[in-house]
This record gives structure tokens, sequence and C-alpha cells, in this order.
């Protein structure tokens, strides 16, 4: 696109590129397996720098040993490392995650709060494990932005830039706060599966390539 794209146009290219992705991508669901808003913060804790398939190969495990914010702190951070150390940066998860317990425990009764400004409190945790969590237990709406996000709404030219927190805000003025989770995952999803980094991508097979410019660049 030579020349610049309006706020209004952009809104509007999002909307069909949300529109297009949910047909390829009718259940968008977040790949991380759990059953409590404690047990999603460790998992998203631990998924940093790993991919999610190997996250719930260990959390399987680590669920059924560790089963509330004392049982972390019940053993040396040497043996959690060891449970969790094909997640890698295991020392530093391991610390991190017996510090998120502590504090559960001292200031929130051990419960996950559910407040951005309370979960970000948190050892370990930031603006991205924050609204994932506040977005999947919680409903309260939240526009994560990983790796795959940054990379396709930077290539669509919906934002520009590497800085996540930047990104968020800049995303959540493009679209409804109802489809702010389901952005996400549609991103991810998309990502994996045709507009890939690893890979050239298949725009040739891109349902949303009339959005995008760089397929017209």
């Amino acid at each position: 696109m030579a020349k610049k794209e309006s706020v209004a146009k952009k809104k509007e290219r999002l909307s069909h590129i949300i529109s297009g992705l949910r047909g390829n991508y009718p259940e968008p669901r977040i790949a991380l397996d759990y059953t409590s808003p404690f047990e999603l913060l460790i998992a998203t804790m631990l998924s940093a720098q790993c991919t999610d398939e190997r996250v719930n190969q260990v959390t399987k495990l680590l669920f059924a040993k560790y089963r509330s914010p004392k049982d972390y702190l019940a053993v040396p951070q040497e043996e959690l490392e060891k449970d969790i150390y094909s997640t890698g940066f295991y020392k530093a998860k391991a610390k991190n995650i017996q510090a998120c317990c502590a504090k559960l425990l001292a200031d929130f009764d051990g419960e996950v709060p559910q407040t951005l400004d309370e979960l970000t409190s948190l050892a370990g945790v930031g603006r991205k494990t924050a609204n994932v969590v506040l977005s999947h237990c919680f409903d309260i709406p939240g526009v994560v932005v990983d790796t795959h996000v940054t990379r396709l709404v930077n290539r669509m030219g919906i934002a520009e830039g590497e800085d996540a927190v930047k990104l968020e805000f800049e995303l959540m003025k493009l679209m409804p706060s109802e489809v702010w989770r389901d952005f996400t995952h549609l991103m991810i999803m998309h990502g994996r599966a045709v507009c890939s980094a690893r890979t050239k991508p298949k725009c040739a097979e891109c349902v949303i390539a009339a959005d995008c410019p760089q397929v017209f660049s």
C-alpha cells in the first residue's frame, strides 16, 4: 500500500482479516492444557521460549505432583528445576514460580488475583501472561501479544514495531474488546499453518491475502 492507511480503513481491513481467519479456524482456542486459573498461570509462565506442546507434556506430570502454591514451595528449587527442565530456562522459571507462589499465599490467600495490576505484581508474570489468565479464566478481555502476533501484525501492516506493550494498546484501538481473545489465537493458528516464520509464507493458500499488503508489495 503506497499511501498511508487511515485508522478507519485499517479497522475495516482488520475486521475482514478476522472474519476470513474465523472461516479457516472456526474454533480458536488456547493450546495450553489447564483445569484452573492457577494451572493456566503456571503453564503460561512455562511457555516462555517453549512450545505449547512441550509445556503440555511437562504439565501433565507437573500438575499431578503440584496441586497448589504450597506444593511448589514444599520442595527445593532444584527439584522443581528437574521437573520443568525440558521447557528451557528452567532455573529462572523455577525461581519465579516459587516466588510467585509465595506472593500468592502471602497477599492473595493462595488464589490467583483477577486484575492486571495484581497479576503483574507476581514474579515472572508480565502483561502477556496476565492477559492470558484474565481472558481465559475470568472473561476479562485483553490482547495477548506474543511472537506470532508481533510478526503477523507487522507483516500485514496492521501495526508496526516490536514493543509488545505498544502493540497491545495499538491493537486494542483497532477492534472491539469482544474479539481480543480470539484475535490472538487466530493469529497464532494462522502463523503456524500458513504465515510461517520458519518457512516461506504460503501466500497462494492464504484466505486473507487480499487484505495483506505484503502479497502485493
